[in-house]
């Protein structure tokens, strides 16, 4: 039942206009001075005010814009016995929904007060979808490297300074970005995200900046790039160490010169674009072998911030479990499950290959799969750590391998590779994807290796 506030210094239409409202259902309570109003405004939530602009205490505007202050997104209907265009303008000037003259016709004050309240909820509404969706996840932890990173993004964010985000698949590096973006003074323009290990190879300069109509086969029609959106904020580049040695040249260009050209274009386009990037590879390494641009990264690299694996902060994992467990249930719908201490000692002591995004993943197996406190019986049943147990020292069948089979070390080294990459693909139900990804190759290698060595499913 929506709350209105009624505030006229005149009884006759106060007790008026309540009757009207009170018969419509609504729950209304009035005043008759605007002081009294906005101390009811501060202390209760309305739905809506209904205001006189000629009173004897403080003028009606006054308590327009004072009860903005207070509540910004509460809609105000004005009334008045000598309204003119004037006034009316004046109102709404001052964020006003909508005026209207003594004495009010019935019909017009029903369907107005109905169209301010759907308004306020509408706008209610809007601003809670925009926390959820804009809504950026705490980076959690008390160990020191955390507090580095976050001592480091509160110094770097306000800069408009590049910056590499270096660490393992799943540690955090795409949180440091929305956070070096949420405070940073492009926090309003929009963040734009590019996978760059997801994009194929030939498409990925299509992707970032563009194309032109009839550029290519499949251009059939214009295309705005990943620059030009991103215009004003800031581009997240992910895993750029797998980019191409074109797209390198033309990301280069563009962070030299704030200027891109389409694919098949000749226009340049300036672009204002703060670059983050973030890699799980050491591109030292990769600029050795070839694979990266050095002056790109040096480029990228003003700022390094290197997230480390959880392995690394194990002494995190208390806090960043008991985070899970509270938001997965509230996404379950369930009361929040109890962590015994032996559990959490338990799960301190996985091995953590996939990191944070292992963890979370676990602590959901747990929930769903663990009575009401999770123990560590239920960390050992159901957690599937990353390595595979060790074999017992009675089974020798199992523990020892038979090394005279084998002519040379390549052979060797083929069976090893072998057992890895099978012994992967079964513990992720054999999803090539996520399976490259946990042992950090490409998923075309990935595919090579299973055709190279006959791996099939339910082998």
């Amino acid at each position: 039942m929506a709350k209105i506030l009624i505030i006229d210094d005149e009884r006759a239409i106060r007790s008026t206009l309540r009757e009207i409202l009170e018969y419509e259902d609504y729950q209304v309570e009035d005043i008759d001075n605007g002081q009294d109003g906005l101390d009811m405004i501060a202390k209760n939530d309305y739905d809506l005010v209904l205001c006189d602009i000629k009173m004897n205490r403080m003028d009606g505007m006054e308590v327009l814009t004072e009860g903005l202050a207070i509540k910004p997104d509460l809609p105000f209907i004005m009334i008045s016995g000598h309204g003119t265009v004037e006034t009316a303008v004046e109102a709404s000037r001052k964020g006003a929904f909508d005026f209207i003259s003594k004495p009010p016709d019935l019909n017009r004050l029903l369907i107005t007060v109905r169209n301010a309240l759907d308004r306020g909820s509408l706008v209610v509404e809007t601003k809670v979808l925009k926390r959820k969706v804009s809504k950026v996840r705490p980076i959690l932890g008390n160990s020191q490297a955390i507090a580095k990173i976050k001592e480091t993004i509160d110094r770097v964010a306000p800069t408009d300074a590049r910056v590499l985000v270096t660490g393992a698949n799943g540690s955090g590096k795409e949180l440091v970005a929305r956070w070096l973006h949420e405070k940073s003074n492009r926090s309003n323009a929009p963040l734009i995200e590019v996978n760059c290990a997801a994009i194929p190879s030939e498409l990925i300069e299509s992707e970032l900046f563009g194309h032109e109509k009839g550029s290519f086969t499949s251009a059939v029609k214009q295309r705005i790039g990943k620059f030009e959106s991103a215009n004003g904020g800031t581009l997240f580049l992910d895993e750029i160490g797998d980019m191409s040695h074109s797209a390198q040249a033309k990301v280069l260009r563009a962070l030299q010169e704030s200027k891109i050209t389409r694919v098949g274009g000749e226009k340049e386009i300036e672009v204002d674009v703060r670059v983050v990037a973030a890699t799980n590879k050491d591109l030292l390494k990769e600029i050795e072998a070839g694979n990266f641009r050095m002056d790109l990264y040096h480029r990228l690299s003003v700022i390094l911030i290197h997230v480390p694996p959880l392995t690394e902060r194990r002494d995190d994992i208390t806090l960043l479990t008991q985070n899970f467990l509270d938001e997965i249930c509230n996404e379950y719908g369930m009361p929040v499950k109890k962590i015994s201490e032996a559990a959490l000692d338990a799960l301190k002591a996985l091995p953590w290959t996939g990191n944070i995004r292992e963890l979370r993943n676990m602590v959901e197996r747990l929930i769903i799969l663990s009575d009401k406190t999770i123990t560590d019986g239920d960390v050992k049943a159901f957690a599937n750590p990353s390595a595979p147990a060790p074999a017992s020292s009675n089974d020798s069948s199992s523990s020892q391998t038979d090394f005279n089979q084998f002519k040379n070390f390549q052979e060797y080294k083929d069976f090893a590779e072998r057992e890895y990459i099978k012994f992967k693909l079964e513990k992720n139900n054999w999803n090539v994807s996520k399976t490259a990804d946990d042992i950090d190759i490409q998923r075309s290698h990935l595919y090579s290796k299973i055709e190279k060595y006959g791996l099939k499913r339910g082998e």
